[in-house]
């Protein structure tokens, strides 16, 4: 069962997955997101995905908390294109020792994704504050705006735009726009429309248009994502919530 939260830091979300044994993994779709999550008792940073993730089996219980798209990398000091498509223990940005002591109290806590978000409050106390810019960024693309419009909206070049997105997101943003708009259009498939309009409104020129994008980024077709969806008993993450 998948359950999740808005966590007290802006704009970030608690999450918790329980899997069933021999469950087979639900993939995780890109998002623009980055996550710390506790996993059976390890710690792993989940980067920003490009493709789609297929979890590893084995674990069974899953906290998390899932950044806005940029906020990370400030948070947990390291740029995001260096975990793009990865899945990183947290002992390689922060050392073992303070892992696994953070891990300890993770697993022993009744409630283990709210240490992840005390956590993220203690580091967003004393990290720089996010830029308002590249949240400005996010939140027209994220509205479907074009790349272009958008950079000079903000006052930034093409170059300083896709330079600043790299480190903020983990790729430039045409790469952003285009997760972002599939998971607009994966949005309203979930909500039951067509797939022609879907497409059309998420910002896509046509269903063919969105059927590539959805093999491109998701790794399978429109139909075969809505009937995994109709069959599941209950919500899952649709982002890069799950690890590696």
């Amino acid at each position: 069962m998948y359950e999740e939260r808005p966590a007290r830091l802006d704009g970030a979300v608690l999450w918790t997955l329980t899997t069933q044994v021999g469950a087979p993994p639900v993939p995780v779709l890109p998002d623009g997101c980055m996550d710390v999550i506790w996993c059976d008792g390890r710690l792993l940073v989940a980067g920003p995905d490009t493709v789609a993730h297929v979890p590893e089996t084995g674990a069974s219980r899953y906290a998390g908390i899932r950044f806005a798209p940029g906020d990370a990398p400030a948070l947990l000091g390291v740029p995001a294109s260096e975990l793009r498509d990865r899945r990183v223990e947290l002992g390689a940005l922060w050392g073992g020792a303070r892992a696994r002591r953070l891990g300890e109290r993770v697993a022993d806590a009744p409630e283990p994704a709210a240490v992840l978000e005390a956590l993220a409050l203690r580091r967003a106390a004393g990290a720089p504050a996010s830029d308002p810019l590249l949240r400005a960024v996010v939140r027209r693309l994220q509205a479907g705006r074009p790349v272009a419009e958008t950079a000079e909206a903000v006052g930034l070049g093409a170059r300083q735009l896709h330079r600043r997105s790299l480190d903020a997101f983990g790729y430039g943003p045409k790469t952003l726009a285009r997760i972002l708009r599939l998971q607009r259009a994966l949005a309203l498939v979930r909500a039951g429309l067509p797939y022609a309009e879907a497409a059309l409104r998420a910002g896509c020129v046509d269903q063919a248009h969105l059927a590539r994008e959805t093999r491109a980024m998701a790794g399978t077709t429109l139909s075969a994502y809505a009937s995994d969806w109709a069959k599941r008993d209950t919500p899952q993450p649709s982002g890069s919530s799950t690890t590696a």
